[in-house]
Parts: structure tokens; sequence; C-alpha cells
């Protein structure tokens, strides 16, 4: 059996696999093999796994790119991601024109800029709206990413590896924008991070590890265990 259910009414985003599998057209090996997980609480949940494990087919399956050969999904989110390279996700020339090109419903050009103006300043950015993007270093350009998630209304936003390609000061400066915008209690919201980096899973609010295509429990931080 295959559903997707999508109800967008609940106050804190949820996402649940049931059993679910994922197999490529004529792929020997499913890369989902009967997944079950459950992300009910908002905060900042974080995904381990080697190469190949099936981590970013996971996300496209949250994402609705793909869909489930079996199981079910139950999805209660409003989805926004953010790329390892936020270069393959920025198409506007600055700051205001990218997060224009996010904003889903017609405003009036004071609530527009209050908007743009309340986006920046969750991120670090403050004052940033008629900056060229080719001015921005790399970490400045992952936060107007989150940003544009911000924008759209966004509470649940897929994470890939987005301070791969980050100096330590840029990583720690996206970390931490995350974890409190997970922590706002008025706009409950929710981060799914996958990472390599195990320094960063102590800023996350449970781990889990991907492995032959399948997601491990929930465990806190502390009690997590790289195999």
């Amino acid at each position: 059996m295959i559903e997707i259910e999508n109800n967008l009414q609940n106050e804190v985003p949820n996402v649940t696999f049931k059993n679910v599998s994922f197999s490529w057209p004529g792929g020997k090996e499913p890369v989902i093999n009967n997944c079950s997980f459950s992300i009910n609480k908002t905060g900042l949940w974080m995904i381990v796994g080697k190469n190949g494990s099936g981590k970013s087919t996971l996300l496209k399956l949250i994402n609705r790119l793909l869909k489930p050969t079996n199981g079910v999904i139950n999805n209660s989110a409003n989805i926004g991601m953010v790329f390892q390279n936020p270069d393959h996700q920025i198409l506007m020339p600055n700051c205001r024109s990218e997060l224009l090109l996010n904003i889903n419903k017609k405003l009036s050009r004071k609530d527009i800029a209050n908007k743009i103006g309340l986006a920046l300043n969750k991120v670090g950015l403050a004052g940033f709206d008629k900056r060229p993007i080719h001015t921005l270093s790399g970490g400045q350009k992952q936060r107007l990413t989150i940003a544009c998630s911000l924008i759209s209304d966004k509470n649940f936003v897929l994470l890939d590896e987005p301070t791969a390609l980050l100096d330590k000061s840029s990583q720690l400066k996206v970390l931490k924008i995350i974890k409190d915008l997970t922590k706002n209690k008025e706009n409950p919201f929710t981060a799914l991070w996958i990472t390599h980096r195990l320094e960063e899973l102590s800023y996350s609010d449970a781990v889990a590890d991907m492995k032959n295509g399948n997601l491990s429990d929930w465990q806190k931080p502390l009690n997590f265990k790289d195999n």
C-alpha cells in the first residue's frame, strides 16, 4: 500500500514513516528499506551516515520529490530545503530580490519590507537587503537560504550537510541560528540536519544513524555512539 497524507493545519510540524521502502526503477536493492520513524516535536534533529546509506533519498521522500515504493508517509509539515552549496539554490542578484522570490502571498510594500527585515534579522543579516549576492561569504549565503525558508513560512526545514563547505566560524553561526529558531515557542519550527561532522551532534535534540537504507532509533546526543 502506498499513501501520502498532507495536513498543514497542525500547529507542530510532523513527519512519520511507516514501513517505507524506495527502489529506483530497475534497481536490484532498495535504497530505503522498510524504514519507520517519527519526528513529532519541534527541535533540531540530526542524521549521520556514510555515503550511499540513503540519507539524501530520505530527504527527497520527506520533501515529496520522490514517492515511496511501499509504505506510508504522513506529512503535516510545510517543507523547506537548504542544500550543501547555497549557490545551487540562490537565483537572484541581491538579498532583497532573492527573498522577494520566496514570498508566496500578496502583501503591501510596507509588509514586504517588514517581512524581509525580520527574516534577515533572524539569521544575523540585518541591513543586508541591498547587498549583492556575489559580495556574500559562503556562510552568509547559507544564512540567506535559511531566511528564504523563513520568509516563505516553512515550519520544517531539511538541511543536507549545510556546513560542509564552511569554515569553523561560519559553521557555528549557522548551527546556532538553526538551534535558536527551533527554540521559538511562538512559531513552531523543526529542522532535520544531515551531517558527517560528529562535533555538530552536541547541538541536536536527537540523533539517528542511517545504515543500509534504514534509520536507527532516535537517541540523545550524549548517548550516541558512531559505529
